[in-house]
């Protein structure tokens, strides 16, 4: 199965949701603001915010701050990361950045470096203080 497949139906999107995808082939710089959900299996250079869901493919790369309400990562991630309800590192992810999350999954063979802050489930004021918080992280051009 792939990455997004699971027995029964979709593990990440719920029916009917709107889904912007950013392909294999695409590069997008700057700042994305998405109401639905975001699948990167491209490059992104820029910030991620307000989306439901981001899902990072194998070949996706993301370079800059991500928001949002969960966050899937099987590619590479170098920025902060925040999601109010979750985060999994699929293995093969690498992610070189602070996370805040209510919850976290790291699968053996993902890589992280960096710090993570534990957050009360639902507590989106906290999330978006990935910028303001303590990390103190900056992000960098190349991973």
């Amino acid at each position: 199965m792939g990455l997004l497949a699971k027995k029964g139906g979709d593990k990440y999107f719920d029916s009917g949701e709107v889904v912007s995808v950013i392909g294999p082939e695409a590069y997008f710089q700057g700042t994305l603001t998405v109401k639905g959900s975001l699948r990167v299996d491209g490059r992104v250079e820029g910030t991620v915010s307000e989306a439901k869901a981001v899902i990072i493919g194998p070949s996706g790369r993301i370079i800059g701050d991500i928001s949002a309400e969960s966050a899937v990562v099987g590619g590479e991630v170098k920025g902060n990361l925040s999601a109010v309800k979750y985060t999994e590192l699929l293995s093969g992810a690498r992610v070189i950045g602070d996370i805040r999350t209510a919850r976290i999954m790291i699968e053996e063979g993902a890589f992280f470096d960096g710090q993570c802050s534990m957050i009360n489930p639902g507590d989106e004021a906290q999330a978006g203080q990935g910028d303001s918080g303590n990390s103190g992280l900056e992000t960098t051009e190349e991973l």
